[in-house]
């Protein structure tokens, strides 16, 4: 009989108690392993259900809520998505993404914080000095920005996918379109890109805001990373726009599949053997589907290095999307296109509303018999020693 394909909280709870003995972490780490070794268990507590018509009884369990957790995005990112359904424009939307090189992911390795928001940093400012240059579009966009750490290998690969209306408004306050299917130069963003981000990183070793260790301790030394940048300045930085989407409907789906995704998903695991884990990649440079094994010690320690620091925004919003003024920005973009706030999808507190309204399926009715309706009878309170023993 085949063994079902594992899970990340089943393999943290199998290795990680080991991996947490022989590797000192921290804190924010030792949180997101217990919150995904606990999620929809007995360790953070739930609730028991009856059918009020065949009296099946079930038991139904919080979920962690942490944003790395596979089991947790779902309803997340469509809370999300239904939030930004409102401010979609009647225009072509632009994928751009900007990867940072290799030899700055080593550096991100020890100063994730501090690189993270130099990307974000230097991404919108290209994006944005660009598109009001008047030989480009002439006009101040509004894009988001996501975070994403990983490659498909689960290694540390920094880069920023951005979502982007086809235009902008000018100075004047008229609305001016992009050229069809063509959005900023791409040879230009990434020279841009490549000096904006390299001067920050160099402004922010000379105020002390970068640490070295191991291999990349002698980066201490102006002078030395002086000369392990220098190369960085001819190199061919990854920068791409991909085609517009088709309509606003992509958009959304575009969005389902990006803003919150994690380093790796369930489905992605193929087998737990042997001490291994084997789960699904894509190889880029062939563009086939491959089938990876990692040591599990290797494969948590991957996934630890795209643990993001309590606080930080992976989701950022910039240009007429930027939180201070969207709302009166995105208004005059509509007056200008002659297009209407689009009707939200109610969004409910509960996540079975939630549910219902997005797939139709009532999660309230009873599983076993299929009238009845599910009632909460008795709310079980999390299990300290479950939570302890994960720890």
């Amino acid at each position: 009989m085949p063994q079902p394909a594992p899970e990340l909280a089943g393999i943290f709870r199998q290795y990680g108690p080991a991996y947490r003995q022989s590797h000192p972490l921290p804190l924010h780490q030792h949180r997101l392993m217990q919150a995904i070794e606990t999620c929809r268990t007995a360790a953070l507590g739930g609730a028991v259900e009856w059918c009020d018509q065949c009296e099946h009884t079930r038991i139904v369990y919080r979920s962690c809520r942490n944003r790395h957790c596979p089991k947790c995005q779902g309803l997340a990112r469509e809370r999300w998505i239904q939030l930004r359904l409102a401010e979609l424009l009647p225009v072509p939307y632009f994928h751009v993404v900007f990867t940072l090189p290799e030899q700055i992911a080593a550096i991100a390795f020890y100063n994730k914080e501090a690189i993270y928001s130099l990307l974000f940093r230097a991404v919108s400012e290209t994006l944005l000095t660009i598109a009001r240059d008047p030989k480009h579009l002439g006009a101040e966009i509004g894009f988001f920005a996501v975070l994403h750490t990983w490659g498909q290998n689960l290694l540390l690969h920094p880069h920023l996918h951005c979502v982007v209306p086809g235009g902008g408004l000018t100075s004047d306050g008229e609305w001016r379109s992009c050229l069809p299917g063509f959005f900023l130069p791409v040879a230009v963003l990434r020279q841009l890109f490549r000096r904006l981000f390299l001067e920050a990183l160099s402004k922010a070793h000379a105020d002390g805001e970068l640490h070295f260790y191991g291999d990349l301790e002698y980066l201490r030394d102006a002078s030395a990373l002086t000369r392990y940048l220098a190369p960085l300045y001819d190199a061919d930085w990854v920068v791409y726009a991909k085609a517009p989407f088709g309509g606003p409907q992509q958009v959304i789906e575009y969005l389902g599949r990006y803003t919150h995704r994690v380093a790796i998903s369930n489905h992605r695991l193929v087998a737990l053997e042997d001490g291994k884990v084997c789960f699904r990649w894509k190889d880029y440079r062939d563009e086939t589907q491959k089938v990876m094994a990692l040591p599990a010690e290797e494969f948590i320690r991957r996934f630890l290095l795209h643990a993001l620091m309590p606080g930080f925004q992976r989701i950022r919003y910039f240009g007429l999307f930027a939180n201070c003024h969207r709302k009166r920005k995105l208004q005059i973009c509509r007056e200008r296109l002659a297009h209407p706030v689009l009707d939200l999808l109610p969004c409910p507190a509960d996540y079975r509303d939630l549910y219902a309204a997005l797939t139709g399926k009532n999660l309230r009715l009873c599983p076993e018999c299929g009238i009845g309706t599910m009632v909460r009878i008795e709310i079980l309170a999390p299990c300290r020693d479950l939570r302890m023993d994960s720890s």
